[in-house]
């Protein structure tokens, strides 16, 4: 049996797409938080904190849906 291809494939930090995207950290942060495929690591015990781990697919994903302006309707005058 064959692990997940994302297991293997490059994996992003936030800091590091909020970079490259050229965004707020919190920003990609809420754009991520939620995505399926996106890797959460809780941190500690009384004040918890989450990391989140972005495989190169999904941040793929992500940016071609925010940047899929064919299926944006055509505005109006």
């Amino acid at each position: 049996m064959l692990p997940p291809p994302s297991a293997f494939e490059r994996h992003y930090r936030i800091s590091e797409l909020a970079t490259l995207w050229r965004l707020g950290r919190e920003t990609v942060r809420l754009l991520v938080k939620d995505e399926p495929g996106v890797i959460r690591v809780r941190l500690g015990r009384k004040k918890a904190q989450t990391a989140y781990v972005v495989p190169a697919s999904v941040a793929e994903r992500i940016h071609r849906r925010l940047t899929n302006v064919a299926a944006a309707p055509p505005a109006r005058p």
